[in-house]
């Protein structure tokens, strides 16, 4: 990423990934993204990844393609992703333009995220 204000931080809370997109990224920034944040699944041993993108007002449709690659890459690493806070303007116009971000979960917020996330080890327990 570009050096100045930080466009997206990664925080670990215990075996969950919190990903947080503080700003719009470019196509070249939402790779960077992914790349950091598939690379710290591994190296933190993530259990469950949230992504929030409430600080976004587009979300266009390589950042949709590009979010459902990370829950893809982090399913297939063990990790279970929700994204977390789309403004209801951009679910509005995603809905309006077609687009979507396939069965990726969607929750309102962070705490949100963490009850599904706890939901889906329950259910892996079982």
């Amino acid at each position: 990423m570009t050096s100045g204000p930080a466009l997206v931080s990664i925080l670990r809370q215990g075996d969950v990934l919190v990903a947080s997109v503080h700003t719009a990224l470019d196509d070249s920034q939402m790779l960077r993204f992914q790349h950091d944040l598939v690379r710290q699944i591994g190296e933190h041993r993530a259990r469950g990844v949230i992504i929030d993108v409430a600080a976004l007002d587009v979300i266009d449709s390589f950042a949709s393609r590009t979010l459902q690659s990370i829950a893809d890459i982090s399913r297939l690493r063990g990790a279970a992703t929700v994204i977390v806070g789309i403004q209801p303007d951009v679910a509005f116009a995603m809905v309006r333009l077609g687009m979507g971000i396939g069965e990726l979960p969607t929750a309102l917020d962070l705490e949100e995220g963490m009850v599904h996330l706890a939901r889906v080890r329950d259910r892996a327990r079982r």
